[in-house]
């Protein structure tokens, strides 16, 4: 049986960029840097306003995973996608980077194989506007227990929260994974998410290991304007919380030890993925036993490679960058 080192599950998503400017977004009713869910005629809709598009995989939980998978780690991926040309293109890009993709493509299902049309402004802000398709219909039974229950870490994304499906595949992920010895994080997925799910979001705080959020999410979730009172409780209820503040200083905190990582200020060209690979490089420091300020650097690090280029996945050697810092 096939112990992985990281296992995630989440929506398998195939995303479209395009640059635009901010009257665009405005033109196009489109809320700038959050994520929005749309159904298939809007999509069709700003898919063909797109200019200059460029396809690539995405999805949240599969960001960290691919990342984590090219920095060596054993991975696997739980998601959903339909046997069309993006579900091929999908599964195909996660084996590239060594990460198994457990579900096969889905022959019939209700949906095609899920799309973020994401519009990129010239601050390199990110606004994604999502058609989820057949990833919607992700449940228990796509989630084997052999591999979630051998999962040494299980990412698992937010945004499953929104179908009682997802809900029931990210419980019974979770369960497995933890009886079997492993630890289980979450990430919160934006503000947005934060609100239609805060109360369950705060059960989870309590009970999964590992927490990612960044300063709007935290303060959402306590429905607080005090980032520190956020974190303050958060540390009280949660065994690891992690809070990034774009550009500012990462706040990691485990028990009673806190710690402060300085961010390098680096100008975006796209921060698609800064999120989900800063959890990859936090979590890969988790994985090798590294101390929580390393852990910190290695999301830094990995978060700084994927905003200077286009798309969410890392596209230089994240572990050599690692070494040259002294980290490894």
């Amino acid at each position: 049986m096939t112990k992985y080192q990281a296992v995630g599950v989440g929506n398998a998503i195939v995303d479209v960029i395009s640059q635009c400017d901010d009257s665009f977004l405005s033109r196009m009713g489109i809320d700038k840097g959050v994520m929005q869910l749309i159904d298939e005629e809007r999509g069709e809709f700003l898919y063909g306003a797109m200019e200059n598009r460029t396809q690539m995989p995405g999805g949240s939980a599969a960001n960290t995973v691919a990342g984590l998978g090219a920095v060596g780690l054993s991975t696997a991926f739980i998601g959903r996608v339909r046997d069309d040309e993006l579900g091929r293109y999908y599964a195909a890009s996660l084996t590239d980077v060594g990460t198994t993709f457990v579900n096969e493509p889905v022959a019939g299902g209700e949906g095609p194989t899920s799309r973020s049309m994401i519009f990129v402004s010239p601050d390199g802000e990110r606004s994604m506007n999502t058609y989820l398709g057949i990833s919607t219909d992700l449940g228990p039974d796509d989630v084997p227990d052999e591999v979630a229950g051998q999962a040494e870490l299980l990412f698992l994304e937010g945004y499953l929260y929104d179908k009682p499906q997802g809900k029931e595949a990210f419980l019974a992920a979770a369960r497995a994974c933890r009886a079997g010895g492993g630890r289980a994080a979450i990430s919160l997925s934006d503000p947005f998410c934060v609100d239609r799910h805060r109360d369950d979001f705060r059960q989870l705080v309590r009970e999964l290991d590992i927490v990612f959020g960044n300063e709007h999410e935290w303060k959402s979730l306590y429905q607080t304007e005090d980032l520190g009172a956020a974190l303050e409780q958060a540390a009280a209820e949660s065994g690891l919380i992690v809070c990034t503040r774009s550009g500012h200083d990462v706040v990691v905190v485990e028990g009673d030890q806190s710690v402060s990582v300085p961010v390098q200020e680096v100008v975006p060209v796209d921060a698609t993925g800064a999120g989900d690979q800063f959890a990859a490089g936090f979590l890969y420091g988790v994985a090798t036993g590294q101390t929580l300020e390393v852990s910190g650097r290695m999301g830094c690090i990995a978060a700084a490679e994927v905003i200077g280029h286009y798309g969410a996945r890392p596209e230089a050697d994240v572990k050599a960058m690692f070494r040259e810092a002294g980290l490894i």
